[in-house]
């Protein structure tokens, strides 16, 4: 169980450190959502861009298993790579964006 916290506890700082709250007049709204019960953590970016409704996740983790799992990464960031720099075993990260028969070649966790 203090692993799992641990575990969550990086994934809000990664998320953090990569969220964008612009101030000003943009319609378009940063969000982070922690889902801790769960295990979903996402960074979301919505509202209104002129007539264009915007609705993108940028990043989405998951905790399952006792492993964190990025399913999302549209980012130019190494996620998998900064996790592993905050303690995160590579064994306890899923490339869950890459399809299961290539995962056992990444140098990451396997499901």
């Amino acid at each position: 169980m203090e692993r799992l916290e641990h575990y969550r506890q990086i994934i809000r700082q990664v998320l953090i450190s990569h969220a964008t709250f612009e101030s000003g007049d943009s319609d378009i709204e940063c969000q982070l959502v922690f889902d801790t019960e769960n295990d979903h953590y996402q960074i979301l970016d919505i509202g209104w861009e002129g007539m264009k409704r915007v609705y993108n996740c940028y990043i989405h983790l998951d905790i399952k298993d006792g492993k964190i799992w990025i399913q999302r990464n549209m980012t130019d960031v190494d996620i998998a790579q900064e996790l592993v720099e905050m303690g995160v075993a590579k064994e306890d990260i899923v490339l869950g964006l890459h399809p299961p028969y290539k995962r056992q070649y990444t140098g990451y966790g396997v499901a």
